[in-house]
């Protein structure tokens, strides 16, 4: 049995999935700015943690150009969600038209070469759309993992709606489904992750804006067990396209060194190319949680 909160959370997604996408799109779009304006009013957890994220990525911004930044962040935060309610009722034929990749040609080229594709991705934008339209707009079906999530009910609805979209979605679940990934891959398979926020408390630890933090081992694991094709991507929002965004280089096998080492030289890869896009448009960052070392530390 759930708690009460746990409930009223999960109740409040439904309607969320169910009423806005019956909303047309005007509307959507002003109920989204409408509660993220309210939300940074409030100056609650969420918004005052997005801020100090935002002094690390912009560090010579002043108070105020920080609270500007929060508060077109929260905006993009709530663009995501009234954007993500919606999507199931799309057309897929608009996916095409809303989402614009520079060098698209790498991840098309990565698909048709049969080595197997890790698009890893940070918390930008909305990469459920992106993932829309790559199964949508190129008619390429992906594998993604998902966090567990409470109350479960939550958590399956959140499956639900990327499967409906044409994703299979595995659990985050300490690595168990490391070997299903690694599995599709070799078969020629394309998985995206999101991984610029280590989940496991395991992941590598890289120099991002200047400061140690973790993120993912996993994408660049994949890529050295299973000869696949790693390709970060970032993304940002405009307005028609409604999203543009950056397929980057592949991030290569070093040649020399331990896995350890290895891995260590990819993640940073990663890392770097998510920084050159966060840095380019920080207001589409969705960070609103602790992510820094020393910002877990001071953690009472």
């Amino acid at each position: 049995m759930g708690t009460a909160q746990d409930k009223l959370v999960d109740g409040l997604y439904g309607l969320g999935w169910a009423g806005v996408k019956k909303l047309p799109e005007p509307a959507a779009v002003a109920l989204g700015r409408k509660i993220a304006d309210v939300a940074w009013k409030r100056r609650g957890k969420s918004v005052l943690r997005l801020e100090s994220n935002l002094a690390r990525v912009v560090p010579e911004a002043t108070p105020e150009r920080l609270r500007e930044l929060s508060h077109a962040g929260m905006r993009s935060y709530m663009r995501y969600w009234m954007e993500s309610f919606r999507l199931p009722a799309m057309d897929p034929k608009r996916f095409a038209q809303d989402v614009r990749l520079e060098d698209d040609h790498i991840l098309i080229d990565a698909i048709a070469s049969g080595r197997g594709v890790v698009a890893a991705l940070p918390h930008l934008a909305n990469w459920d759309l992106a993932g829309a339209w790559v199964t949508g707009g190129l008619g390429v079906p992906f594998t993604t993992v998902a966090e567990r999530l409470k109350p479960e009910s939550l958590y399956d609805r959140f499956v639900a709606y990327r499967e409906s979209l044409g994703m299979e979605v595995l659990p985050h679940n300490g690595g168990a489904s490391f070997g299903t990934l690694a599995r599709r891959l070799r078969s020629g398979g394309l998985i995206c992750l999101v991984a610029d926020r280590d989940l496991s408390a395991s992941g590598v630890e890289v120099d991002f804006f200047g400061s140690a933090a973790r993120m993912p081992a996993g994408p660049a694991l994949l890529a050295q067990q299973t000869g696949a094709i790693l390709l970060p991507v970032t993304l940002y929002y405009g307005d028609s396209p409604k999203m543009y965004g950056r397929v980057h280089p592949e991030v290569p096998v070093p040649e020399d060194g331990t896995r350890t080492e290895k891995t260590a030289a990819m993640t940073q890869a990663v890392a770097d190319a998510f920084a050159w896009g966060i840095r380019e448009h920080p207001e589409d960052w969705h960070m609103l949680q602790r992510l820094w070392l020393d910002d877990l530390e001071e953690r009472p």
